[in-house]
């Protein structure tokens, strides 16, 4: 079975829900995930600058990330496993500002994001995954900045009890000290 490259619009503005490019046979399958040619067919600028791997056990909360400048657009895909992504938009100017959105992205269903800059990005691993990350910008250690994965006023709604609940949670130490959404407005006031 053959699935083309499907693009689909969220509310969030350039936040777009892709289905790759994947054929099925007696083998396996062959998947491609992005392609500059197609992309731009659909009206989506996205050229890569750096792509990342993350390997995460379950429970593991990659928190709400982002640059603080020179920010990331990325295409995100589960290659193996399942998490449940969310993104938020921190663009001031956005009519969904604060929003945020969550997805199933599971290795098997081949689905994937496209994350605009200007929001933050972060997941929670149902299973044990493997993360891929196909970066628009280069990721710069100096501008690494995020905001606490649990902040009351932006109020995600992790799905925690697919882990065992909020004991079973494992965060870096870096996602424990993260600012608060209102810290970071008062720092920054959005992007």
């Amino acid at each position: 079975m053959i699935q083309k490259f499907e693009f689909e619009e969220t509310e969030i503005k350039g936040l777009i829900k892709v289905t790759p490019f994947n054929a099925d046979d007696i083998r396996g399958c062959f998947t491609k995930d992005y392609s500059k040619e197609v992309f731009e067919a659909n009206g989506i600028h996205h050229d890569l600058a750096e792509v990342f791997y993350t390997t995460s056990h379950k429970g593991v909360i990659r928190a709400l990330h982002f640059q603080r400048e020179k920010q990331q657009p990325k295409l995100v895909r589960c290659i193996y496993g399942h998490v449940y992504d969310v993104v938020v938009d921190l663009r001031k100017d956005s009519p969904t500002f604060k929003k945020w959105l969550g997805f199933d992205l599971i290795g098997e269903q081949h689905n994937e994001i496209l994350v605009p800059a200007g929001c933050a990005h972060g997941y929670l691993v149902l299973e044990k995954s493997i993360v891929s990350y196909k970066c628009g910008e280069k990721f710069y250690g100096e501008y690494d900045d995020g905001i606490m994965w649990n902040d009351p006023d932006i109020a995600v709604e992790w799905p925690l009890e697919k882990v065992g609940g909020l004991g079973n949670v494992i965060l870096a130490d870096k996602d424990k000290n993260l600012q608060t959404f209102e810290q970071f407005m008062n720092t920054y006031g959005g992007f």
